[in-house]
C-alpha cells in the first residue's frame, strides 16, 4: 500500500470532521440526500448510465458518494461493472468508513459488500463495481493517468479551506481527462471555482443547492474533443 498521511479525525454528533482541513466529511442534515442531489442529480444519473460508464473524484472522504452511485447503478438494472476512480491524498481507514456510513441502515448492503471486497490497495473488482483510489496529492496524480472519466464529482474540502484541490492546473486536468460528452457537478458555487472549470472547457451553470445551501455547480464539456 502506498505510504500517505492518514487525515486526525475528530467526531461531531456522529459526522467525522477532518482536523487537517476543519472541515466536515459530509452534511450533518443528511448527506446521502446531499450526494444524491448534487452528484448524482447533478451529472444527470442514472438516465447516462451505459455500458462502460466512468466516474472520476477528487476527495474521497467516507465513500459516500461512491455507494451512493453504486446504489443507483444496480438500481437502475445496469448489468455490467461501474468503473469508479477516485483521488484521494488522506485515505480514511476501513473502520471509520464503517463507522460514517452506519448513519445510513439504507445503504448497509452496498457498506458490506464494498468493506467486503476492499483490497489493501484501496482498490475493488466486482461484477458491477470496478474501483481504484488513486493515493496521493491529485496534482501530481490526475496527470499521470490514463482514463477519463464521463462524469466528475468534484468534491474535495470546501475551497477556502483545502484550495490545492481547486487549483487552475488540477481543473485543467480534469478537463482533459473527460469524455467528449463528460459532466460534473460540484457542491460549491464559488464563482473563481466557476470561471476555472470554465477555463478547463465545460459549461457552465449555477443551480439550486441541498437543503440550506442556495446554490451548486453542474456543467459539461463544451466541445466534443
Amino acid at each position: 500500500m502506498h505510504q500517505v498521511q492518514n487525515t486526525n479525525l475528530i467526531w461531531v454528533d456522529g459526522v467525522p470532521v477532518s482536523k487537517h482541513f476543519d472541515d466536515p466529511y459530509f452534511s450533518a442534515d443528511n448527506g446521502l440526500a446531499e450526494s444524491r442531489h448534487v452528484f448524482l442529480a447533478g451529472n444527470n444519473l442514472p438516465e447516462r448510465f451505459c455500458n462502460g460508464f466512468h466516474i472520476g473524484e477528487t476527495g474521497f472522504g467516507t465513500g459516500l458518494n461512491l455507494l451512493a452511485a453504486w446504489q443507483l447503478w444496480e438500481q437502475s438494472g445496469q448489468k455490467s461493472a461501474l468503473g469508479f476512480t477516485s483521488f484521494e491524498a488522506y485515505p480514511m481507514s476501513p473502520e471509520n468508513m464503517a463507522k460514517a456510513l452506519s448513519k445510513w441502515p439504507e445503504l448497509n448492503n452496498f457498506t458490506q459488500r464494498f468493506l467486503a471486497a476492499l483490497q489493501p490497495d484501496y482498490s475493488i473488482d466486482l461484477p458491477t463495481l470496478k474501483f481504484r483510489m488513486i493515493l496521493g496529492d491529485a496534482a501530481q496524480t490526475l496527470p499521470r493517468w490514463q482514463g477519463h472519466a464521463d462524469a466528475w464529482f468534484l468534491d474535495g474540502f470546501s475551497p477556502d479551506k483545502n484550495p490545492d484541490m481547486w487549483s487552475d492546473d488540477l481543473m485543467q486536468q480534469v478537463g482533459l481527462h473527460s469524455s467528449k460528452t463528460a459532466s460534473f457537478a460540484t457542491y460549491t458555487a464559488a464563482g473563481h471555482i466557476r470561471r476555472k472549470l470554465a477555463k478547463a472547457g465545460f459549461t457552465v451553470e449555477r443551480v439550486k443547492g441541498h437543503g440550506k445551501k442556495r446554490h451548486m455547480t453542474i456543467g459539461k464539456m463544451l466541445h466534443a474533443k
